[in-house]
């Protein structure tokens, strides 16, 4: 047998995506692809976020050089198909070649329509379609200073987003009475024109343009300057976006005389009226319908893959179109046939709940009882379960089916557990051949599968599937199908609850602890738990007040741990080291003379350079922390707290020869504005002066990059038990944005991410869509109370090793009780080792009793305990641990010591027992009896 030679005329998604199904099924093919623009396969639907400066063109890349390598696909980019040769069975292309085929698939897509009016032609003036018409848009945004898109549908708002989002003054002029004609009835688009309005854009409706203007008359090809609407009202403009719609490209197939309407025309099976050429995507006519959204064009592409196999057991049979704006910080889905109410002899109902003062607008259409469309704005975690309902023309009720169907999530509220029980059984009952990312055309058995093979987490699954790598919409679902298939889901019926000592949501908590004015641990702990707490709440619940009060609080010691009560990190054989800060890694030559005088004074064990470019003091004795710190006169660098830590800076500008910004002054200025700030889990930050990124900044929290002509800030880096790439956030112009967009993120990550979550933890759990849309694409009074809250947490945040050096915050802070002297015959006695008050209530402190070490426990105003000094396991200082329901957590490695008993008990269940001395509370004496 011959080889089969299958050629695709176009390099865009939906081809794409049907060769890509097609030779996994039979890699037999001799397969040829060629593409007009000089690029491999990217993906479209990224052109908006590419264009807001919110991923970077390699992003936007879904086929690169080595797919095509490893699939023995000839990929001939920059080549024109110009003509289709059918009775030879020969494709000729612009540079005079000619490629055979035994199959062919026209991949041709669509161009944008550009309506006929005098000045289209002029410089400044660009359609919004391709990669390359972003850059040129992203050219033109350099030096423009005012924006027409003229055009108010999906495609022109999601541009106009993008030009504004780069500081260019942005107006929208449409034709037509709404915004989004084509996807929404007049309540939603006028709840859409505010919203987009709020972004800082202008929208100009009913209005039609007649003309671009430029100063020299009749040259077509002179700069543009206005924008002349009907009726000779003028707009400024030296860069126009035209995005009044797309057509499909159908010349090719019209000259090889195959059926042509407004597309090319195919029956179920992909096939033209020729059966040897096939077609997909946006150049197709199906059953009268053309589409241009990417989720029908990915459901032909299945298609065709079987129909390429002489598989005639999918047919496509049209698509419930769905689209959604990628707008960050607006929130739109629309469904099916939502106005199909207002269709010729329609008795369809439309049922709508709308609350114009919170931009929330839902809308459900029935026809004979079944569910036909929707709309959903300002609040669209229903829309994957009414895009089911439409697909499956789910019929309805009763009144109290209705109801639900309209109301969904927003009548429970989504923070319930039987509203995420409720999301779990939807999510399960979704058929395995389902699609759960439109956008990318992947099923939910394809995703089932990748979570099989180990891709465990949404990261891992957008690089196995590329689910979720567009808009974003069905990460919750992604993530959600992740707990179901790995069991996660079995013992998480709800949102996470803080502990079991204190089970209830850390929103709800936060809520409580502010509208009840709640500011010490133990008062939450009494409302809202069990009263006791153990190590794992104290020092989240200790976090959590002191986030909400900013300060204004009640410090309670014994909830943190040692770490943050002696302001140093405790080491393995109980001693502690100590790492001064030095901003952006800077210092100065009397301060290393200052550190090298102290760790001779004291003999430090060890001084070592740490890979956050700090210098650190290792083996220190707990009682010479005041000392040192003292002697240091150097502010703390806060290694041994869930804080802000250390930023890592290059030497940038100032003396690198391929520095374009000064990392080291916006490094050190980066840590001025963010030290000593608590936080869920500890937060380093990087910036580096050009992209060799000699700072790492892209597996840091927060990272900062220059580029040519400004900055991007990335969040949610990892390179420790995991490595992790940060996600971009933003791309800004100058370094004290980069310092606001920094604030913005540390701020939100604060105040809604878990205790003990790393931030890129938080970040793929919420998804960067969300985090843009809740911190940099957030409205202008959101972004302002962000911020304001910032800096009230850093103007109150003091700086521990000055204050506490001289004046420790409870007492025998740092020194060890004074030694008790036992002479033989009290032995077996009760002997007096200490005063009531020097053992703060829920805190331990050590005492030598004779030649024994002894750790004392004060429960409560009149209870003490007593044990042996050292945890058995490996020797830790018990009395630095969190003393909580007559149990001690040793605080190197958690295990858990009851104070009467002696029973010691690891995380993972082992027990050994551990020394108890009976003790005795007379007045305000402690006595023990002597070992």
């Amino acid at each position: 047998m011959s080889e089969r030679r299958l050629v695709m005329i176009g390099n865009g998604m939906a081809g794409l995506a049907c060769l890509d199904a097609a030779l996994q099924r039979d890699s037999t093919w001799r397969t040829t692809v060629l593409g007009e623009e000089p690029h491999p396969g990217y993906n479209r639907i990224l052109l908006s976020t590419l264009l807001a400066g919110e991923c970077d063109r390699g992003e936007a890349i879904t086929h690169d050089a080595d797919w095509y390598e490893k699939r023995g696909v000839e990929l001939r980019a920059g080549v024109r198909a110009v003509a289709i040769d059918r009775a030879r069975r020969v494709v000729h292309d612009e540079a005079g070649g000619e490629t055979p085929y035994d199959r062919l698939i026209l991949a041709t897509g669509s161009e944008a329509f550009v309506p006929p009016m005098e000045g289209t032609r002029r410089r400044g003036v660009h359609v919004f379609r391709t990669l390359d018409d972003v850059e040129a848009i992203l050219a033109q945004c350099r030096r423009a200073r005012r924006a027409v898109v003229i055009g108010g549908g999906l495609l022109g708002l999601e541009a106009a987003r993008g030009i504004a989002k780069r500081k260019v003054d942005t107006t929208v002029v449409h034709l037509m009475p709404w915004l989004m004609e084509q996807q929404l009835d007049a309540a939603g688009g006028a709840l859409l024109r505010d919203a987009i309005q709020r972004l800082g854009i202008r929208v100009l409706l009913e209005r039609k343009t007649v003309r671009l203007d430029g100063p020299t008359a009749g040259s077509p090809d002179a700069c543009v300057e206005r924008v002349i609407l009907e009726g000779g009202e003028s707009i400024d403009a030296d860069l126009v976006v035209i995005a009044v719609g797309i057509r499909p490209r159908v010349e090719l197939a019209k000259q090889a005389g195959l059926e042509v309407r407004r597309g090319v025309i195919v029956d179920d099976y992909m096939r033209t009226s020729d059966p040897a050429i096939f077609a997909v995507g946006e150049c197709t006519e199906h059953r009268g319908r053309t589409y241009g959204l990417v989720a029908p064009l990915y459901e032909q592409g299945t298609t065709l893959a079987h129909a390429l196999h002489e598989d005639f057991s999918k047919p496509y049979e049209g698509s419930t179109v769905y689209a959604k704006l990628k707008v960050a910080g607006v929130n739109l889905l629309s469904i099916g046939r939502f106005a199909a109410e207002r269709e010729p002899q329609s008795a369809a109902q439309a049922l709508r709940v709308e609350d114009p003062g919170t931009g929330l607008y839902r809308k459900v259409v029935l026809d004979q009882g079944r569910v036909v469309g929707a709309i959903l704005f300002g609040a669209v975690e229903d829309g994957p379960r009414l895009v089911n309902l439409v697909m499956q023309q789910v019929k309805v009720g009763d009144e109290a089916e209705r109801r639900a169907l309209l109301l969904g999530s927003l009548a429970a509220g989504t923070a319930t557990a039987s509203a995420e029980a409720d999301e779990m059984a939807r999510v399960a009952a979704i058929d395995t051949s389902e699609s759960i990312c439109g956008c990318m055309g992947v099923s939910k058995g394809a995703l089932v599968a990748a979570i099989e093979r180990g891709a465990t987490t949404l990261s891992e699954l957008k690089k196995a599937t590329r689910a979720s790598s567009s808009c974003g919409s069905c990460a919750g679902t992604c993530q959600m199908l992740i707990r179901l298939v790995t069991g996660e889901a079995a013992g998480a019926r709800g949102p996470k609850l803080l502990c079991d000592c204190v089970p209830h949501p850390k929103e709800q908590l936060r809520v409580a602890i502010r509208n009840q004015k709640l500011r010490k641990v133990s008062e939450v702990l009494q409302i809202y738990g069990n009263g006791v707490g153990c190590e794992r709440c104290h020092p989240a619940l200790a976090f959590l007040v002191e986030e909400v009060w900013q300060g204004a609080h009640e410090e309670q010691r014994n909830s943190r741990f040692i770490n943050d009560r002696v302001h140093a990190n405790i080491q393995k054989d109980g001693t502690f080291s100590v790492v001064p800060r030095m901003r952006g890694g800077v210092t100065s030559p009397q301060e290393l003379r200052r550190i090298a005088d102290v760790a001779e004074k004291y003999a430090v064990p060890m001084v070592k350079i740490t890979g956050g470019q700090r210098v650190d003091l290792l083996g220190v004795r707990k009682e010479e922390l005041p000392a040192i710190w003292r002697d240091l006169g150097m502010p703390s660098g806060h290694a041994y707290s869930k804080a802000v830590r250390t930023v890592k800076t290059c030497v940038g500008s100032d003396f690198c020869r391929f520095g374009v910004g000064d990392s080291t002054s916006l490094g050190v200025k980066l840590e001025e504005t963010t030290e000593r700030l608590h936080t869920p889990h500890k937060v380093k930050m990087g910036v580096t002066g050009c992209p060799r990124n000699c700072a790492e900044v892209t597996i840091k929290d927060i990272g900062i990059l220059a580029i040519q002509g400004g900055w991007e800030v990335y969040v949610g880096g990892a390179a420790g038990m995991r490595v992790r790439k940060a996600d971009l956030l933003a791309r800004v112009e100058a370094p004290e944005e980069a310092l606001r967009v920094s604030h913005l993120f540390l701020q939100y990550y604060r105040e809604n991410a878990e205790y003990m979550e790393r931030s890129y933890d938080f970040v793929e759990r919420l998804g960067i869509t969300r985090v843009k849309a809740e911190t940099v694409d957030a409205l202008p009074e959101t972004q302002a109370a962000l911020l304001e809250r910032f800096q009230r947490s850093r103007e109150l945040a003091a700086e521990p090793w000055s204050t506490e050096s001289e004046k420790p915050a409870t007492a025998n802070q740092f020194s060890p009780l004074p030694p008790v002297q036992v002479v033989p015959e009290l032995a077996g006695t009760f002997v007096r080792v200490a005063r009531l008050d020097d053992v703060p209530v829920g805190e331990g402190r050590a005492v030598t009793v004779g030649s024994t070490a002894v750790a004392l426990f004060r429960i409560d105003e009149k209870t003490v305990r007593a044990t042996q000094a050292r945890c058995p396991h490996a020797g830790g200082p018990l009395a630095d641990g969190i003393v909580s329901g007559g149990r001690v957590t040793c605080p190197l490695h958690a295990w858990r010591v009851d104070l009467s008993t002696g029973e010691a008990s690891s995380p993972a269940g082992n027990c050994i027992g551990v020394a108890t001395y009976e003790v005795e509370v007379r007045g305000a004496e402690i006595f023990l009896r002597a070992p």
